[in-house]
């Protein structure tokens, strides 16, 4: 995938129990004040101390809050006990992954029992060959509270291992390159480095990866000579404007490296050939405001998706040496009713992945007589995406197909004939049966008369006659769609009957471009709109018990929720906001903070009083009222770089400060860990079934005598 596609005691009945929704506030919270004047206007932020990391006053008002929710939610602990185990109870733990293939390898990963972290292995020419462990993140983990490797890669010539980890879950790395036949590491580890962006060149010593800024932006791409410990990293690129993310990667068929640079609407390449790694690289297309495009390689051509005079995208080439947006020639045009999303080279094919009527799919084309075909889903509600593919020499494509009943399903399709081969689909234990569950799509009339898809799963049994628990979930940003898949955790929520729907919202992709272009900037609240519209449709429709709709979305998720919240609060029974951006006014105007001046080209720039007011009128933090609230279960990370821990801290506290009536307010954060919460399997289910146990608690769902009838 192109590196810049790579940029969050039980209730017998409704939401009625009530509980207390204050706890002890430091006394001095209310002594410092900061007031902030803009465009005329005076706002006061009472809770900024909270952005005070190394106050120790400051952690112990986490540990507080911490501590408050766990007593809160103690009337629940045998449920989570019981939602871990049951969800635990699904996963094959001793499992492994489809082996593919990258040279004479066949590369794969498994997992052991009662390990958290996966093991990343090889074999040499077939599986009945020796198994050679690459990187067991168990044992490189040891006794640490988070690890992730954001990126690892094998040298071209297959004897070295590169890889990036993280250990505290703010997405800094560490480099560490390691000779896999002796286990031997190669010079020393190189720190505080860009999270996936790692490339090898065909020498098989050169390494190229990038470095951040102060505010956690990747904007320096370095090369380096691993046998050369005596000069120093090379300086390749920098790019100084802070709107852009820089990467580097090398294409599929291994002739080039490219360097990437991407904001949220303009993008562009440079490229060198991955045998002169000393060279320089040259110039693709020079960025122009508002062009997007991608590139990969096959042949003497770049072959190119963009959106220049094309608002779904189309599919140009151009001769690697001139490459220029003036010698772009088209292969696939611009089709009003199909988005492109990705395009991937092979020696034969080309394999493009697209969206149609709101479904993924991905066609394939043959480079030799430019015929094409589609790969076409097994359901209606379901979602089909490019898999693993590293060969280029291959007349066999990957695809990966699931929907909200069908386990995540690994496929491969043999190009020329059209013969697919199930080649995995995740075992789930349990006695889970996908014939018990039922899936549909309906639509919600937005505000505006546009119809708002909605993807809904359910136990088999369970009608639309007004009397059910509902989770909606949404997102809504950056023009990332909510894709059908599926969640065995999540059967625990549809085992005790409740219903789950996915709003696919403006905001997102699902219909197109469009659709995201009429969910940002000065169109934002029409997101917020359709969230709402879907939870009248589900309750007007008879899906949901009016009396029993919970919500949940994380990061720009967590904003959908905020802000909805703050529109309809008597819409909902209860809530779940996930390292949620709420803080709006304050982090936008601040661009010492990580995203905030890439993401004007998402929200706006708040320093243009349009969209300062536009911005304010629906930042959730800026607009807490006297109001009663739903029941709200907001949940953090200390160490989130994306959403920094003290904008649902200061969210909370603010709410505590307004909310009227005796809704829940509870705050957990996680004390060791990043946007994406625990690293490990164990701990993301323990932080799963809590969030259930609250869920479930507030609908009323807690039991299982569905499962039984």
């Amino acid at each position: 995938m192109p590196i810049l596609l790579l940029i969050l005691l039980a209730m017998t009945a409704g939401c009625t129990m009530t509980t207390s929704n204050h706890r002890p506030v430091p006394p001095d919270v209310a002594q410092r004040p900061v007031s902030d004047t803009r465009h005329g206007d005076v706002r006061v932020d009472e809770y900024s101390w909270l952005r005070e990391k190394e106050n120790p006053e400051v952690i112990s008002y986490l540990e507080a809050e911490n501590a408050y929710a766990k007593a809160t939610m103690a009337h629940t602990d045998e449920l989570q006990e019981t939602l871990y185990a049951e969800m635990l109870g699904r996963i094959k733990e001793d499992d492994s992954g489809v082996p593919w293939r990258k040279g004479d390898w066949l590369y794969y990963d498994r997992t052991e029992e009662g390990k958290p972290y996966p093991i990343q292995c090889r074999r040499r020419g077939s599986m009945s060959s020796p198994e050679q462990i690459l990187l067991d993140e168990n044992e490189l983990a040891g006794d640490s509270e988070y690890l992730n490797i954001s990126r690892w890669t094998v040298s071209p010539d297959g004897t070295l291992l590169a890889w990036l980890e993280d250990r505290s879950g703010y997405e800094q790395n560490d480099l560490f390159v390691k000779n896999i036949e002796t286990g031997e590491l190669i010079g020393e580890p190189v720190r505080n480095l860009g999270p996936w962006s790692l490339a090898w060149a065909s020498d098989n010593e050169t390494l190229f990866y990038t470095r951040q800024d102060e505010t956690n932006r990747p904007d320096r791409v370095y090369r380096r000579n691993i046998n050369d410990s005596g000069t120093g990293d090379e300086l390749v690129y920098h790019d100084p404007d802070g709107r852009f993310f820089v990467g580097v990667e090398r294409t599929r068929s291994g002739a080039w490296l490219l360097i990437g640079c991407g904001s949220q609407i303009t993008s562009e390449y440079q490229a060198l050939a991955a045998d002169d790694p000393n060279g320089s690289f040259s110039m693709i297309a020079p960025r122009r405001n508002g062009v997007e495009y991608t590139v990969d390689h096959h042949g003497d051509s770049f072959y190119i998706l963009t959106n220049d005079d094309a608002m779904n995208f189309r599919i140009v080439k151009a001769p690697v040496e001139t490459p220029g947006a003036e010698h772009w020639v088209d292969v696939i045009a611009h089709d009003p009713d199909v988005h492109l999303l990705g395009h991937s080279m092979f020696k034969d094919f080309m394999a493009v992945s697209s969206r149609q009527d709101g479904y993924r799919g991905v066609r394939l084309m043959d480079l030799g007589t430019g015929r094409q075909r589609s790969i076409a889903p097994e359901e209606e509600v379901s979602s089909l995406t490019p898999g693993t593919n590293r060969a280029y020499d291959t007349d066999i494509y990957r695809f990966n197909y699931t929907s909200l009943i069908t386990p995540s399903s690994i496929y491969d399709e043999d190009v020329a004939t059209g013969d697919r081969t199930l080649r995995k689909r995740t075992e789930v234990l349990g006695g889970y049966d996908p014939e018990n569950y039922e899936t549909t799509r309906m639509t919600a009339t937005a505000h505006d008369g546009i119809e708002i898809p909605m993807s809904i799963v359910h136990r088999k049994g369970v009608k639309p006659d007004g009397t059910n628990p509902v989770l909606l979930y949404g997102y809504g940003s950056y023009g990332f769609s909510m894709d059908p898949y599926f969640s065995s955790s999540r059967v625990s929520l549809l085992d005790r009957g409740v219903v789950y729907a996915i709003g696919h919202i403006r905001g997102g992709s699902e219909r197109g471009r469009q659709w995201y272009e009429d969910g940002k900037f000065l169109k934002k609240r029409n997101t917020f709109e359709d969230f709402i519209s879907c939870g009248e449709a589900l309750k007007s429709s008879g899906w949901a018990d009016p009396g029993r709709i919970a919500i949940q979305g994380g990061s720009a998720g967590g904003l959908l929720i905020g802000a909805t919240i703050n529109m309809r609060p008597e819409l909902f029974c209860a809530a779940h906001a996930a390292v949620p951006f709420v803080d709006v006014m304050n982090t936008m105007l601040d661009p010492t903070i990580p995203l905030t001046v890439i993401e004007y080209e998402e929200w706006g720039n708040p320093n243009d009083p349009i969209y300062y007011e536009y911005m304010k009128s629906y930042s959730p933090y800026d607009n807490v009222g006297d109001l009663e609230y739903p029941d709200l279960l907001v949940t953090a990370g200390l160490n989130d770089p994306r959403v920094h821990y003290w904008e649902p801290a200061k969210w909370t506290a603010r709410m505590r400060d307004h909310v009227t009536g005796e809704s829940m307010l509870i705050m957990k954060t996680n004390m060791g860990a990043g946007h994406g919460g625990a690293s490990g399997r164990y701990g993301r289910l323990h932080e799963i079934a809590f969030e259930y146990a609250f869920l479930l608690d507030r609908l009323g769902a807690t039991s299982d005598d569905i499962v039984r009838r």
